[in-house]
């Protein structure tokens, strides 16, 4: 009996290829102005939070580039060569981002300085909040239909740069409005967890499943044991 493909067709798969690289497009746009406004921001209040945040900005851009480099290929089969590479590049960028945060923690912990309070920082944490969710859940959606865990991997760097504006924004209104230097620093260490977390299946290659042909099967075994979407057991392409 012939197998059945379960992955896109070619012209699928082209015109998600360029979905994801819009969306590259458009992720690395917003990150170099949010870099810029944060950066400048914090360095005139004198907050660590905003200068770290930044810095995040910046590694998200090169994640984000790594993609672009990969996608940037027309041949299915160069960009399929180019994956390790690129999830290696997005794993040192967590893992990068992981140590920051958590020096930077430490430091704000220790009590090396009080920042002031930006308005601006808060405008552009909100900003991120509202926009970094649509951006990563899209690129999420289009690496899993493509079966790319770098462009999933890179969806995951999207979606922590909008947990540390929340932590980023909870900090600097709590700082302004209630003078809680504290919480700001407590949250990145989790957010530092969860970067060291995402940065060690990157490199293992976890994250996404490209779909692959099987046979019918009547009985319904192999549905049970590879998933819904197709993906082999314990791939959390689905999830």
């Amino acid at each position: 009996m012939s197998a059945i493909s379960l992955g896109p067709s070619p012209a699928r798969r082209d015109a998600l290829a360029r979905r994801v690289r819009l969306l590259v497009a458009a992720t690395i746009t917003y990150n170099v102005i949010e870099a810029v406004v944060a950066i400048t921001a914090g360095t005139i209040a004198s907050s660590t939070a905003l200068v770290g945040f930044g810095l995040d900005s910046v590694i998200e851009v090169s994640s984000a580039a790594a993609v672009a480099w990969q996608f940037s290929a027309r041949d299915h089969a160069v960009r399929e060569a180019r994956e390790k590479t690129t999830l290696r590049i997005i794993a040192v960028s967590f893992f990068a981002l992981a140590a920051y945060v958590s020096i930077d923690a430490v430091r704000a912990l220790a009590g090396t300085g009080e920042a002031d309070r930006s308005i601006p920082g808060i405008v552009i944490a909100a900003l991120s909040l509202a926009i970094m969710p649509f951006l990563s859940a899209a690129q999420r959606r289009a690496g899993h239909e493509l079966g790319s865990a770098s462009a999933v991997a890179d969806s995951k760097q999207t979606m922590l740069c909008t947990y540390l504006s929340a932590v980023l924004l909870v900090g600097l209104v709590a700082n302004a409005t209630l003078g809680w230097s504290w919480a700001d620093p407590i949250a990145a260490l989790v957010i530092a967890a969860v970067a060291v977390k995402e940065g060690r299946d990157a490199w293992q290659g976890k994250g996404c499943c490209a779909p692959t042909a099987r046979t019918p099967d009547p009985a319904g075994t192999a549905g049970a044991a590879a998933g819904s979407c197709g993906c082999a057991p314990g791939c959390t392409c689905c999830s």
